[in-house]
């Protein structure tokens, strides 16, 4: 039973099939670098400010924006701060460069490889390691090489393996991703839930792993189709609650936050910067900062704003129609 004006699982799972068919069907797949930099860049900043803001970082969206724009640093904040951002920044960028290039999975070229796995980690934790490595380091656990370290238990008594195992199983959550569809799972993305918890349970590094597991999430999602996801810190309690109920076997509540994740980058990101103005979208990817999506459900249900509803009942319209409903909504009738 879901919480009163939440849809069901089976709901949210076909609205989010449906946006993934428009997106390929209609607007022809992921927008192309060229088609929306402003789109990608404003991804990339929201991404990079909230993976690392969940793991403690205390710069603001607008320090990251400075930062990544125009290499500047704009308050008195720890240098460690800053290159753990500038690091994250980089690894993702090459993520969403596997967007743009469009790589889609076959036996030449694997959902993923564990040079990858390992890449993500160098990038990501390289600059911030020169000054502020982890304290119990070893030569040997630098960026982009495995833990020699057991680690502690987790909230909630979940015990991340010896690091004796942890190259083989790092191995074989390569193997189970590249083998997608055989993972057991009803839809995609509690396949991929499972992966991602999976990820977080081998605890493959010393330092990193909740950074580096997300971009590997993001790897996963833009290579079978998807669009990168942003989970913002003020879902970090109920982001850090999922992968603690999956720990005990119950995958859905990760399964279902990353799937309203994805249809969020849709049609906040993705759906703005493909549709034509005569494009028909969902109202969140054509509302702006004077008319939001309540305004225009509004206007849609009132009849004011040519809209109507589709194939899973989510109101859609035009950006042709917004604008002329924007124009004369102070008018008499």
């Amino acid at each position: 039973m879901s919480p009163r004006g939440r849809p069901s699982r089976e709901t949210l799972y076909a609205r989010l099939d449906t946006a993934v068919a428009e997106l390929h069907e209609v607007y022809g797949g992921l927008p192309g670098a060229d088609q929306a930099a402003d789109v990608w860049s404003d991804l990339w900043h929201r991404d990079t400010h909230h993976s690392t803001a969940i793991e403690g970082n205390t710069l603001a969206l607008s320090d990251v924006e400075q930062l990544l724009e125009r290499d500047r640093t704009a308050h008195a904040k720890p240098m460690a701060e800053y290159l753990e951002v500038r690091g994250y920044a980089d690894a993702a960028k090459w993520v969403y460069a596997q967007a743009a290039d469009g790589r889609v999975q076959t036996d030449e070229a694997p959902l993923v490889t564990m040079q990858e796995v390992r890449h993500l980690h160098f990038q990501t934790m390289r600059l911030v390691w020169e000054v502020a490595p982890h304290p119990h380091a070893s030569p040997e656990e630098g960026p982009g090489s495995f833990r020699r370290h057991q680690i502690a238990e987790f909230p909630g008594g979940m015990k991340p393996p010896s690091w004796t195992e942890v190259d083989s199983l790092t191995r074989t959550w390569v193997d189970e991703a590249c083998d997608f569809d055989g993972i057991p799972g009803k839809h995609a993305v509690e396949r991929l839930a499972y992966l991602h918890h999976r990820f977080e349970l081998i605890h493959p590094f010393l330092d990193g792993n909740g950074r580096t597991g997300r971009l590997l999430l993001n790897l996963l999602l833009v290579r079978r189709g998807f669009v990168p996801i942003v989970i913002e810190k003020r879902r970090r309690d109920r982001y850090l609650d999922a992968l603690q109920s999956a720990d005990a076997g119950r995958i859905s509540s990760l399964a279902e936050l990353l799937a309203r994740q994805v249809l969020d980058s849709i049609e906040r990101f993705a759906l703005p910067a493909l549709a034509t103005s005569t494009h028909l979208a969902p109202l969140a990817s054509l509302a702006s900062d004077d008319l939001g999506e309540p305004a225009l459900r509004a206007a849609a249900i009132r009849g004011r704003l040519r809209a109507a509803k589709n194939e899973s009942g989510q109101w859609v319209s035009s950006a042709e129609a917004v604008e002329e409903y924007r124009a004369s909504r102070y008018k008499r009738r």
